[in-house]
């Protein structure tokens, strides 16, 4: 039986006011993937470590496991406060981004090293984020994340041949989320969004690179909206969701 309070790290995801002093964390955490917890009394201006449990902070924390759904947070220890990215609007709306495609795409209490040491890389890679593009949601770096996320839960898109005919030496000009990428003589049967040569070789440079990398694979603006497109469409499809950030 795991223990009714335990230490892990962690990352807030989402912070919901709740009452008059509270606050409901939404947590990533090494051990236990996703948690949601209680935060007594951390709107107070005398509260203990309030200021170290604000969204995109890494921390390790103290946590209990009551009779309910959610957890209490008992003790917080901060590890990295990534105010570099919180105190930049562009940076922040990049790292609420890839925050709710964690929340999205990995919401069972399952311990997920590779999904939370991706986070924590995408954190401290925002930090020194440059500005790349006009809407943050076409973010090298947010693309890359994204896709990366999708790789880790069992949705990347194929790329690298024809989904539906598997001819590996056909130009691929679409893409299906219930398969991948298809041929021009299999884009019309499969009812694929259209998908250039820039943004293929943007989707396999972001995966291929690290994601401290992202802004140098030469990602072109046709690209960066290509792979969104993709990205989104695989949301709705396996998951039935959009992300709310990406709209913003």
């Amino acid at each position: 039986m795991a223990p009714r309070t335990y230490t892990t790290e962690a990352v807030v995801l989402r912070s919901i006011r709740l009452g008059e002093a509270d606050r409901v964390l939404h947590l990533y955490t090494l051990d236990r993937g996703r948690v949601g917890a209680v935060a007594k009394g951390v709107r107070k201006t005398k509260s203990r470590f309030g200021a170290r449990l604000e969204p995109l902070s890494h921390v390790e924390t103290l946590l209990h496991q009551g009779q309910g759904d959610l957890q209490t947070v008992t003790g917080v220890q901060l590890l990295h406060t990534h105010h570099h990215a919180r105190e930049d609007y562009y940076r922040l709306s990049v790292g609420l981004i890839g925050a709710e495609a964690m929340l999205r795409l990995f919401s069972e209490q399952e311990a997920n090293e590779r999904a939370f040491t991706a986070l924590t890389r995408f954190l401290d890679a925002l930090d020194e984020a440059p500005h790349v593009a006009e809407r943050p949601a076409l973010d090298p770096l947010a693309l890359a994340f994204q896709l990366k996320l999708l790789w880790l839960s069992g949705y990347l898109p194929h790329l690298t041949s024809c989904a539906e005919c598997g001819a590996d030496d056909a130009s691929l000009v679409g893409y299906t989320p219930r398969a991948g990428g298809v041929c021009g003589g299999c884009a019309g049967q499969a009812e694929a969004l259209a998908l250039s040569a820039d943004g293929i070789r943007g989707i396999e440079a972001l995966l291929a690179s690290p994601l401290a990398d992202a802004g140098t694979v030469g990602l072109t603006e046709r690209g960066a909206r290509d792979a969104l497109r993709v990205v989104t469409a695989s949301y709705e499809y396996h998951g039935g969701f959009r992300l709310r950030t990406l709209s913003a």
